[in-house]
């Protein structure tokens, strides 16, 4: 499947798709159902950065004097051509990523309209209007310039919960995708630029992350990072950032728990915690991929859970009854085939799946059930970024607590009970920025964000807005 022809694979700076400035390197697009280049993207120099924050710079100051009016009505705009060009938008998340087409039209797409939607939505309530406080007037205030630093995964959905709300705050932005999945972005440069926004209001420039994303979180004249994506490379944004005392936002890593109490519908839990596990081919952060059983029945939830983990048989995601789809490249396909083989060496058990190729092209892995996992295990602890689903036993409710709370992360969780009061009492006492209770669906108008080493500052909503601004405190 080729990407759609007319996206524009160009920086796009000071208001203008431009060319790479220097070697003129590109980065080729490979569609991971396929292993087909399907485009190709220029590799950014810092020097491409610092053009883009320059703009960026020069621009602010207009933009951030703009009416709030005029701002909303600009990125509703935005999100008007985000509707309109839907279909396109899914079908290209599906080539560079490969997520199935049923699952990029019905998440991928709509969860970034939902998020500014609910952006606009909070802005009409007062989200940004100035608050009394004794003889203070407290205004939120525009950031300044934002670098937003986005992953492959969610690659719409990303873009847009930074872009959006920094863009209705007052704040000029930088945009530097993943150049593993670029050509979403183009489309979205394409979508503002038709909405009409001073030139430097948004700009966006392709590349790696050591070399663009570094550049950006390193500049003097950016105010704030935003960056989702793994909890290293998390890291060194932070340090980076500190040098100029930077506004860091950061959405990392997750190893997130769902914990099934002895009075719930065990066998609805397990399908809800695989098909959690495995959306978007098991490449979610938020993704629950420990399941924590009581002990007298794991072998009751592994057999429910290899047979709900059965229907999900890898495809070609242009299909409409693929249900799971590629690893985004080769080295994600191999880094999910190591751990698998980790989780053998290390004694847990195979209930289903395993580290053998899938026939053809096409970077898949098999979807993968674990039973019999251990708390200390590498496929209890890491992050594997794949439809690799671990079961672990507990004792009682304590003993489950005390696992689930048990690793690095703190992104997400889930907690399935008979007794809602009971499930709800142990959801809040799981360390993490958002537990589902009884498969609650996500909320594009909830903070979404973690605790521990899952990161810091929140998205979405008023919360996700607010990120985007300073307090400023006026004596009378």
């Amino acid at each position: 499947m080729a990407a759609p022809t007319q996206v524009r694979t160009a920086h796009f700076i000071a208001g203008e798709f431009v060319g790479d400035v220097g070697a003129g390197e590109r980065i080729d697009v490979v569609n991971p159902a396929t292993e087909e280049v399907i485009a190709s993207v220029p590799a950014g120099t810092p020097g491409d950065a610092d053009a883009a924050v320059r703009a960026a710079a020069a621009a602010f100051p207009g933009w951030a004097a703009t009416p709030l009016a005029d701002r909303v009505a600009a990125v509703r705009r935005i999100n008007d051509g985000l509707k309109s060009r839907a279909s396109e938008l899914a079908a290209t998340i599906t080539a560079e990523v490969g997520s199935p087409i049923g699952f990029a039209t019905k998440v991928q797409v709509p969860n970034p309209i939902g998020i500014t939607d609910g952006v606009l939505a909070e802005i009409e309530a007062g989200a940004l209007e100035p608050v009394t406080v004794g003889n203070s007037t407290v205004v939120r205030e525009p950031v300044g310039v934002v670098a937003a630093i986005t992953p492959w995964n969610f690659p719409l959905q990303q873009m847009v919960a930074k872009v959006t709300p920094a863009l209705a705050a007052g704040d000029t932005v930088v945009l530097k995708p993943s150049e593993v999945a670029p050509l979403t972005a183009g489309l979205l440069a394409e979508i503002v630029a038709g909405a009409g926004l001073p030139a430097g209001v948004f700009n966006l420039v392709h590349g790696t992350g050591p070399v663009v994303g570094e550049a950006l979180a390193a500049h003097p004249l950016v105010d704030m990072v935003s960056f989702t994506g793994s909890t290293r490379a998390g890291r060194r944004v932070a340090a980076v950032g500190a040098e100029t005392i930077k506004k860091v936002a950061l959405e990392l890593g997750g190893k997130s728990a769902s914990v099934v109490l002895d009075d719930a519908d065990l066998v609805r839990a397990a399908k809800i915690t695989v098909a959690n596990c495995f959306m978007n081919n098991g490449q979610a952060c938020s993704a629950l991929t420990r399941l924590l059983v009581p002990a007298d029945r794991h072998d009751e939830v592994v057999e429910a859970a290899a047979a709900a983990a059965s229907k999900y048989v890898p495809g070609d995601p242009t299909l409409e009854t693929t249900r799971i789809g590629p690893a985004v490249s080769a080295a994600q396909r191999d880094r999910v085939v190591g751990y698998i083989h980790r989780g053998v060496e290390e004694g847990a058990t195979l209930a289903l799946g395993g580290p053998e190729p899938v026939d053809g092209p096409g970077y898949f892995v098999r979807p993968t059930v674990f039973g019999g996992v251990r708390e200390d295990m590498t496929i209890a602890q890491e992050e594997i970024f794949g439809p690799v689903l671990s079961i672990l036993s507990y004792v009682d409710d304590e003993d489950a607590v005390r696992i689930a709370n048990g690793t690095q992360y703190g992104l997400a969780a889930g907690v399935f009970g008979g007794d809602a009061d009971r499930a709800y009492a142990v959801a809040g006492r799981l360390r993490a920025g958002q537990v589902d209770v009884n498969g609650g669906l996500f909320n594009t108008k909830a903070p979404f964000g973690g605790v521990k080493q899952s990161g810091n500052g929140r998205e979405f909503g008023r919360y996700g807005l607010e990120e985007f601004t300073e307090l400023k405190s006026i004596q009378r």
